[in-house]
């Protein structure tokens, strides 16, 4: 059995199947992150949501000051940054690989939203981040991408719309049209996560730049926008089952006669859905192994549950009523199966990139969220109405894993771009079955038998 304290977070089979392929750097920097999640991250998360006020007028302005307390331990630890593979973006990464780093995801996932901020490795920035690093002109990353890496800022991503299916995205209305030495932006869009935030200085827009490009894949752009520009109006917050994740939420946003200089384009002009497509795919991976954290975390949490003895019922322990042990035992099993889906999509990133390993994400996409649902659906059962409330976090984490079954692709894009990817082997199936057919026939003649059509 593995000494590495990894095994207590995950399973001794999962790192049984990656310890190989770990550098000693890697293990250290694993190592380092489960302490700081024991000994900083758990601690702090009640005091991070006791110092986010109930308060409208000042729940949207608040920094917590005890996340910024961990991002500051995290720094001096070099827990910092650590989604952005050197491998992958040299000058800015860390010297670790997408499947290194999956792991750490779901390590970070049982902090909830606050273990990825305070190691600077939170959606959206982190895609942001990506985009700016590969994309991004070297006036953008002095100006944007420096003071991302740095924590200094935050940002949000524009692509979402509130009157168009956006899952599509050449559906996206959003208009830009360059006038003399600027970029006109006019557009409503809504569900944008980090537009909430106080810190927040910039906002990647997608917008239709081209509309009458004969490829519906050039028509889009994507331009840098501060914060602080005249004609941003953010109109609310969006709530999920009630939740508005301030203070960074998910807001509206109507973007009217926005002007911007040209340099502020990204990439140029129609690059706006090659870049969107090379930033979601090592995202979703992220979300993933966030997402079986969040699962663990409520398995553990069931099962401290069900062995109190001061939550007995009827004389008996929770366990020994009904099915809570075969849903125990179901929840390990779609765990480990669900972990090691993703971790094989991880290494496709690795050895191929996103754009290599787009069958594996997808599938990852659609399992891992329903999966993790369950698994905190069976939890919240077993905490009866105190599984619902605010007292525990089983509620607030199936309202994000529910948001995530439609974050970045709706769960049935991905199942329809699988099963569409799986059909085209059916010609090269059928031709394998005729000559090994031909080949059964010939035999079957030869040992003096009738050949069976």
């Amino acid at each position: 059995m593995s000494n590495h304290p990894v095994v207590e977070w995950t399973s001794e089979a999962s790192w049984a199947m990656v310890e190989d392929k770990f550098s000693p750097y890697a293990k250290e920097t694993l190592s380092k992150l489960i302490k700081f999640m024991e000994d900083e991250i758990l601690p702090a998360i009640k005091v991070a949501h006791a110092q986010i006020p109930e308060d409208p007028a000042t729940r949207w302005k608040t920094i917590i000051p005890v996340v910024e307390e961990l991002k500051l331990k995290a720094k001096k630890l070099g827990l910092w940054n650590l989604f952005l593979s050197k491998a992958h973006y040299p000058e800015f990464g860390v010297p670790l690989t997408n499947l290194e780093y999956a792991v750490m995801a779901e390590i970070l996932g049982r902090g909830g939203h606050f273990a990825p901020q305070a190691v600077n490795c939170s959606a959206p920035d982190t895609g942001n981040m990506e985009v700016l690093a590969r994309y991004g002109n070297r006036e953008q990353q002095e100006k944007w991408l420096k003071p991302l890496l740095n924590g200094e800022i935050r940002s949000a991503f524009a692509m979402t719309e509130k009157h168009v299916a956006s899952s599509d995205a050449t559906n996206i209305r959003t208009s830009m049209r360059r006038d003399g030495d600027e970029i006109v932006i006019n557009g409503h869009k809504w569900w944008i996560s980090g537009a909430g935030d106080p810190r927040c200085k910039v906002h990647l827009v997608l917008g239709k730049s081209d509309p009458g490009n004969k490829s519906a894949y050039h028509q889009q752009s994507i331009v840098l926008v501060p914060a602080d520009t005249p004609g941003i109006n953010i109109v609310r917050p969006m709530k999920v089952f009630g939740y508005d994740d301030a203070p960074e939420g998910h807001c509206e946003i109507i973007y009217n006669n926005v002007r911007v200089p040209v340099g502020n384009l990204v990439l140029g002009w129609g690059k706006g859905f090659e870049i969107i497509q090379g930033r979601l795919g090592p995202g979703r991976i992220h979300h993933c192994m966030r997402s079986i954290g969040a699962a663990q975390n409520a398995l553990d949490a069931m099962l401290r549950r069900v062995t109190d003895p001061a939550k007995k019922t009827f004389g008996k322990y929770l366990y020994e009523h009904g099915t809570v042990v075969a849903d125990i035992a179901k929840s390990r099993a779609e765990i480990e199966s669900a972990r090691l889906l993703v971790l094989s999509a991880a290494l496709q990133i690795d050895k191929v990139k996103a754009k290599g390993a787009l069958k594996e994400i997808g599938i990852a996409k659609f399992v891992v969220p329903s999966m993790a649902l369950q698994v905190v659906d069976r939890a919240m059962q077993s905490f009866g109405a105190e599984g619902l409330s605010q007292d525990q976090e089983l509620a607030s984490a199936w309202a994000g894993l529910r948001t995530l079954r439609i974050a970045d692709g709706p769960d049935a894009v991905h199942v329809q771009q699988v099963g569409m990817r799986e059909l085209r082997r059916a010609p090269a199936l059928v031709e394998k079955d005729k000559q090994i057919k031909k080949k059964q026939a010939l035999l079957m003649e030869k040992a003096g038998f009738k050949a069976q059509l």
